[in-house]
């Protein structure tokens, strides 16, 4: 859902911005993203000194700043170009978030196998 709603908010801060003034738009993805997190932490919590392994932190980190450049690319980037970028940025994130969590290594797509 969260990638899902994202790349739909892309879509409309490039082509049709007044759509992200929506009140479920506003409120939606942030519930999302907030249970994600707070599902990781969750999961870190249960796993105790195990979780610090590596995986689940790279995981973490990949989940707040994919929700950075988020805020950059629909909200705070001044430029189109910067919204671009962010947006870019955010979605390649989400992909090392998902590669991480399927090979729990935090080299992603390029840990051995």
């Amino acid at each position: 859902l969260s990638i899902s709603l994202f790349v739909l908010r892309g879509g409309w801060m490039l082509w049709s911005p007044h759509r992200l003034r929506q009140p479920w738009v506003r409120v939606v993805p942030h519930a999302i993203d907030t249970v994600l997190l707070a599902a990781a932490l969750w999961l870190a919590w249960q796993l105790g000194a195990a979780a610090m392994s590596g995986w689940l932190v790279a995981k973490i980190v990949g989940l707040l700043v994919y929700i950075v450049l988020g805020t950059i690319a629909l909200k705070r980037g001044r430029t189109r170009r910067t919204r671009v970028a962010a947006l870019v940025g955010a979605i390649a994130t989400f992909g090392y978030i998902a590669m991480v969590a399927l090979t729990k290594s935090p080299f992603g797509a390029f840990a051995r196998a």
